[in-house]
This record gives structure tokens, sequence and C-alpha cells, in this order.
């Protein structure tokens, strides 16, 4: 009996541990211990951007230009800058790992096959047209003259960004407040829905880049006419979403809840959307797709302003330098906005995640 007594509080005791254990720390417990190849093999990829990065480095400065080429050094002090900063990427990851937290050399092991792709694919696009000319310069630029470019011309890139990201959040943030209530509402009551669902039905499946035209012609700003294209994508997309993730929250939630007394308000925000989370946050990412792609055709179409403008502008004087240059500008702040939403989606969701703190 002393002994039944003793190993009940034994396990209880463990299992006291283990609830105290961080996630990381539980993934190391459950982990099977690598062999001395695969530990050799790790070391040897989580290196590789560093290698790649050299070798775009040796390509640039030792093959033989092709084509002309002024102001070499930008573009090295680029591929200087990204491997210095892996470097120190790696070596935090490696200090990390010394004082028992793997989790950022992991990340860094995770990420490295596709920074080591990034390295090859710059060499690539330096060496087919400024050493061999397969790709004909002006129209295809190498990278040196378009950070030259973009240096040069920078007030007019950073002008025409700033405007681009205004123009982007604020059609973004309407859009998105407006579907929000519109998904809800349709979502939870079947009245509203019955007068709301016919107007999502017929104004869905008519991308939004076919308003432009006519938006332009009736619209007393072109500002505001951009603004609301933005926003009529995102309220689309955001609609559907939360309406059908309301739809979807099961109806003995609502039954329980009435049961201890919550009132409409309380069945909406405390049932229907933390469990339609899931299905408003993607719907929050869709409409960021959408409105990325209005404002670029607004931008080119209509707007006399903003990034678009910029590269139909660079296209009409033939300055295609610039207009790679706006290019890859468009697709970094993409890149950064989208990344945002994720990690705000992964920090709201990470129940999903099965998270131990």
């Amino acid at each position: 009996m002393a002994l039944d007594k003793k190993s009940g509080r034994k396990r209880k005791e463990d299992s006291e541990d283990l609830s105290k254990l961080t996630r990381q720390q539980l993934r190391d417990l459950e982990a099977r211990e690598k062999t001395t190849g695969q530990k050799v093999l790790d070391s040897i990829i989580v290196v590789l951007p560093v290698v790649c990065g050299m070798i775009a480095i040796l390509e640039y400065m030792l093959i033989p230009n092709g084509n002309q080429n002024q102001d070499i050094y930008t573009y090295l002090g680029l591929l200087i800058i990204l491997i210095v900063a892996y470097i120190v990427y790696m070596t935090v990851g490696g200090i990390s790992k010394l004082r028992g937290n793997k989790n950022i050399l992991e990340k860094c092991r995770y990420r490295a096959p596709l920074f080591s792709a990034l390295f090859l694919l710059l060499a690539g696009y330096d060496y087919l047209p400024l050493k061999t000319g397969v790709l004909t310069q002006p129209f295809v630029p190498c990278m040196n003259y378009i950070l030259n470019i973009a240096w040069d011309d920078k007030a007019y890139l950073i002008e025409s960004t700033l405007h681009t990201l205004r123009l982007l959040f604020l059609g973004y943030f309407i859009g998105v407040s407006l579907g929000l209530v519109t998904g809800i509402t349709c979502g939870y009551s079947k009245k509203v829905r019955y007068w709301i669902d016919p107007i999502i039905k017929f104004l869905g499946p008519i991308p939004t880049s076919t308003w432009i035209p006519i938006i332009m012609v009736v619209s007393t700003s072109l500002f505001g006419g951009a603004v609301f294209i933005i926003a009529l994508g995102s309220w689309f997309a955001v609609t559907v979403a939360s309406m059908t993730g309301i739809s979807n929250v099961d109806k003995d939630f609502f039954e329980a809840a009435r049961t201890l007394g919550a009132k409409e308000r309380q069945l909406v925000f405390r049932v229907a959307i933390p469990h339609a989370m899931p299905s408003i946050l993607q719907g929050c990412t869709q409409a960021m797709s959408s409105a990325c792609t209005a404002i670029m055709v607004a931008e080119m179409m209509g707007v006399k302003a903003g990034l678009g403008w910029y590269m139909t502008w660079a296209k009409s004087w033939a300055s295609y330098d610039k207009m790679f240059a706006a290019l890859f500008v468009i697709c970094f702040i993409f890149t950064v906005v989208t990344k945002i939403l994720d990690l705000i989606k992964r920090r709201v969701l990470r129940w999903q995640n099965g998270v131990v703190k």
C-alpha cells in the first residue's frame, strides 16, 4: 500500500515536471539522437549559403564581362552584406545552441537551402546578361545596373513607394473593416444573409481590375477611385471567409453558451468570432493578395503616382533598369507585408500548434 502511494506520488511529480517543460524541451525529449553522419550533413548545409555567396562573388569578379559594366562595387557590396548577415545569423544560432537553445540554429538549418538557392540565382542572373549576353541589355539589365539606377533615382522611388503604401493600406483597412462587419453579420444572422448573399454572389466573380475603367471615369478623384477598387477586392475576400467561418461554428457551442445565460452580443464576440478566427485571418491574407494586385493595375492604368505608375513611366522612356528597380521594390514590399500578416496569424492562432508555455 505504501509502495503504491509512493509510486503514485512519483508519477504525479514526473507529470508536473513535464508540464513545466517548454515546447523546445519536449521536442528534444521526443527527438531521436542524430547519427554522426547526420550531424556532419547538417553542418555542411548550414555553411552552404556562405559557399554559394562566395561563388556568386567569384563569378562576378573573375569571369570577364561580355557587356559594359560601371560602378562595379555596388552589387559586390550587396553580396558581401548578405553573406555577413547570414554569418551573424549562423553565429547567433551556434551561441544559442551552446546555451541550450537549439531553435535559432534549427531555423538556420531549415532556411539554409533557400539562402543557397538565392545566391546561386543571383549568380545566374548576373552571368546571363553581363557575362554572356544571352539576356540582352538594356532590356534585361544586370543586377549592378539595377542597384546603381535605384540609388541614383532613390528620391522618386521613395516617393512612389510611400504613395503606394499609403494607397495600399488605406484601401486594405477600409475593405477589411467593412468585410468583417458584413461577413460576421451575414454568418450569424440568416435574415441579413438572405439580402446580402445575392450581392456577394453577383460581385464576387467579377475581377476588381474590371471595375477600374468605370471607377476612373465616374470618380472625381483618381486616388479615391483607387482606394475604392482596393477596398472592394479586400471586402469580398474577408466577407466570404468571415461568413463561412461563422456559419461553420458548431451549433452546440451556441446552445451551451445560451444555457449558461450568454446574451446575443456575447454569443458573437465570445463564441462565434473566436471559433471562426482561422477563416477570418485566412480571408485577411487573401485580401492582401487582392489589394496588391488591384493597386498595381490601378496605378498603371489611372493613378499618376506610385510604383505601378513609375514602372509604366520608365517603360515609356525605355528606362528598363528603372523598371526593374521598381519591380524589385514591389516584390520586396509585398513579401514583407505578407510575412507580417503571416506572423500575426501565427501569433493569434498559436493554440492550433499545441504550444506549451
